[in-house]
């Protein structure tokens, strides 16, 4: 028997959960592939004021409520399009809300500018991305049910034949579905954690790093764990068993690859130096009322779109474009593309962002600029779409 505990030797799963706070089946997770779970596990911090005859603090009461807070951080993987959805799929739809939207592909008929017509129809809706040769877009009208608009064109001298890949979309809801995490380790005699009722609140996505990072952060119902279960526990009668652990098998996407389009009219901009696109919820748990020693129910407040990013300054006309719509809070649309190889792409896309004047950062050779807290807008459910292809 080992002397102790690798670090290594951790697996996550991650499942929707039907009701909040009933942990998910197992058997139904999916390998979450992550480079670590931080989970905070405390109890609520009261002040025992009652004369005790003397100075010493006598304790407090074992039942006290407790807070769960959880952060996930995981490297952007290929996946393939064979499965249902990308790995990671169950924590984003936890923090977007909208159930994902599959486009199956098909293959180029035209395409002209921004315009892309296939040899079927498409069934696509606004939002939705197309990936062909290497490259993901977005949707932003329909012309008819063969043909769509796309939010920039594509650039690998796409033709006639080409065949257009399979897709999975992440959109926001109204409503934040919430899900088990499964935190498994060996040997079997460690002690292994359950997150049950985990609501995300916070989604980032972070371009351009050694390697492409998703992370996200969020509050939980109750932390279970196999040294002190008892039945009843998140609806559980027993502690859940490690299905036999799934070999993966997957690549990490080097954090310098891929596209960054920006602007009115976007352009494709290749001085972009750091990006990171963060989604805040504004969750608040139903955990304070009378009568509950632990979360009821998770409610979201109004969504924040954020997106930060820096550049080089070039002379020219679509760099100083980017700087007026800044003064002048005209929105533009930012993407950006994640990787450049089939089954290792990400999209992320905003369709009307507000810049702010960026910071001019001089003390190095090349003048860069820097645009902090960027809001992105809509209309309804709108404001930000990710997608895998």
């Amino acid at each position: 028997m080992p002397c102790y505990v690798s670090s290594k030797e951790n697996r996550f799963l991650a499942a929707l959960e039907q009701s909040y706070a009933s942990a998910a089946d197992v058997a139904a997770a999916r390998a979450l592939p992550a480079l670590k779970l931080a989970v905070s596990h405390v109890t609520e911090r009261v002040n025992r004021r009652d004369k005790t005859g003397g100075r010493t603090f006598p304790g407090l009461p074992s039942n006290l409520r407790r807070e769960t807070s959880f952060e996930l951080t995981a490297y952007m993987t290929s996946w393939s399009p064979a499965d249902a959805e990308p790995p990671h799929g169950v924590l984003l739809q936890a923090g977007l809300g909208g159930a994902p939207l599959s486009f199956s592909g098909g293959a180029v008929d035209t395409i002209t500018g921004t315009q892309l017509r296939l040899t079927a129809a498409h069934g696509l809706s606004v939002g939705q991305a197309v990936s062909c040769g290497g490259e993901i877009r977005f949707v932003t009208a329909i012309v008819d049910t063969q043909t769509v608009v796309l939010n920039a064109p594509f650039t690998a001298n796409q033709a006639a034949g080409w065949p257009v890949d399979r897709t999975v979309t992440y959109a926001p809801a109204s409503q934040l579905p919430s899900a088990t995490i499964f935190d498994y380790w060996t040997p079997a005699e460690a002690v292994q954690r359950i997150l049950a009722g985990a609501a995300v609140n916070r989604v980032a996505v972070e371009i351009n790093g050694d390697f492409h990072q998703f992370r996200f952060s969020g509050a939980a119902a109750d932390l279970i764990d196999s040294a002190s279960f008892t039945s009843g526990q998140a609806g559980l009668t027993a502690f859940p068993a490690e299905p036999t652990p799934v070999e993966l098998d997957y690549a990490l996407v080097p954090g310098h690859l891929g596209q960054a389009w920006l602007g009115t009219n976007p352009d494709q901009f290749f001085t972009l130096t750091s990006a990171e696109v963060l989604l805040d919820n504004d969750l608040d748990l139903r955990a304070n009322e009378f009568g509950m020693s632990q979360p009821r129910c998770v409610a979201a407040g109004r969504r924040e779109v954020t997106v930060d990013f820096s550049l080089y300054e070039k002379p020219d006309a679509q760099t100083t474009q980017l700087y007026q719509a800044a003064r002048n809070r005209s929105p533009v649309s930012v993407m950006f593309q994640l990787g450049e190889q089939p089954s290792q792409l990400c999209g992320v896309y905003l369709k009307s962002v507000v810049l702010e004047a960026p910071e001019f950062l001089d003390d190095e050779v090349k003048l860069e600029w820097r645009f902090r807290n960027c809001r992105a807008q809509g209309v309804t459910d709108d404001e930000i779409f990710i997608a895998f292809g």
